[in-house]
Parts: C-alpha cells; structure tokens; sequence
C-alpha cells in the first residue's frame, strides 16, 4: 500500500506544483494517502537540510528528494515525484508494478537532453540515469535505504544521489514509462498515467503548445473553478 507522496515544490514553479497535487488528488482512491509539497525551506528551518545553496540546482528540490524515507520514518512505501507531472489514473496503481524485495522502483529511462538550457534558463547537466529520480517510489523500510539520513543527504555529492549509488543494481526495480512518460521525447501512448513536462510545461510561455498542453490547461482550469466555489 501506498502511504505517502512527496511532491517537490520551487517558489518558480508554484503552478506546476499545484496542478500536480490537483491531478493526484482528483484521481486517488486511498483515504489513506498523505500528499503534500517537499519544501527547501521548511526542511532548512527545521534543521534536517543543511547544504549550502547551490546556483547549478535545477530546482529547490533537486537533493532534498533523498530525505523521503528519512521524512517517512523509514516505514511503508512513499512516491517522490517533481512538480512538472500530470498524472491521468491514480497513484495507488503503481504498486501493482512494485515489487516489496526492492529499495526503490523508477522508470529506467535512456534520455539525452536535447538543449543545454532547461526551461527555466537553467543549465542542463547531462548524467548517467539522468530523470531516473524525477519520479521514485522508496520501501522506506527497507535496510539498504536506512542510509539515507539528513547526514549522508547533507554531504553526499549530487551525482552520488542522483545515480542511486547507495544501492546495488538488483535493488533498484523497474516501472513502466507509462508512469513518468517524457512528454515530447516518448512517441508510443496516446494517454499515459503520468505525464513529465521534463523538457518545459505549457505554464512557460515558450512552451505553450508542447505535447499533451491540452490536458494540463484542463486540469489547470478545473482545478482554478474549484478553487473559486
């Protein structure tokens, strides 16, 4: 069972950020379920983030992601995901593709920017496994994953992080695409479960017309008549 999703959240992006939630929350069948953003500057004020500023960070989240089993108590299964997703079915779902023996489960993309300027203006820094951890689901209970404590994700090096380098291969299991579908770099579904504006969403003004913008503009106009009731 799925216990909680950690969204990440960057003062740029707060849009994104709530049309992600919006999407989830329209969709999720567990009362259960904790959904929430994961915010640099509450982890800072709390004293469990302590690294300094980074200029190269594409986002506020980028390293704060590996603290999810550590904000989880290390118990139950938890989902990171990045704000630029739009998720079409419910989250629940995934775990019929999970399986409880590994550490974490990802989407094992083989993806190659193709600009080396993000959406933002931001650098885009190329790297082994790269958008592995847009979207990860952790068995926060599991030992290998005990590792992660706000000390090790505090000194550790981003590539380090980044790469899953704290697990063995086998530990690290597999998900569909359909679960983190790179909008405008995979051709092959019509409708995926979770849609990655990885390479810009249709909330920047240059990218109003990418792939699947129809579907967001709508979850972005029905969450706003929500918000208005």
């Amino acid at each position: 069972m799925l216990n909680r999703v950690f969204i990440g959240w960057d003062s740029r992006e707060n849009v994104a950020f709530e049309v992600c939630r919006s999407s989830i929350e329209l969709r999720n069948s567990s009362p259960h379920l904790g959904i929430g953003p994961l915010k640099q500057s509450v982890l800072r004020n709390a004293g469990i983030y302590a690294r300094p500023n980074d200029a190269l960070a594409s986002t506020e989240f980028s390293l704060t992601r590996f603290l999810v089993p550590y904000l989880s108590g290390y118990q139950g299964f938890s989902i990171f995901v990045d704000c630029d997703f739009l998720f079409t079915e419910d989250i629940n779902s995934i775990m019929r593709g999970v399986d409880p023996a590994k550490a974490v489960h990802v989407v094992k993309h083989e993806y190659a920017p193709k600009s080396a300027v993000k959406m933002d203006g931001k650098i885009q820094h190329q790297y082994p496994r790269k958008n592995w951890s847009s979207l990860v689901v952790f068995n926060c209970a599991h030992p290998a994953n005990q590792v992660l404590t706000p000390e090790l994700v505090n000194t550790e090096s981003p590539q380090f992080l980044h790469r899953f380098s704290w697990l063995e291969d086998d530990q690290i299991g597999s998900l569909s695409h359909e679960w983190n579908y790179l909008a405008g770099w995979y051709t092959d579904l019509k409708t995926p479960k979770a849609i990655h504006f990885t390479e810009g969403g249709p909330w920047f003004e240059e990218h109003e017309g990418c792939e699947f913008s129809k579907l967001w503009l709508l979850e972005f106009f029905r969450m706003s008549r929500n918000l208005i009731k």
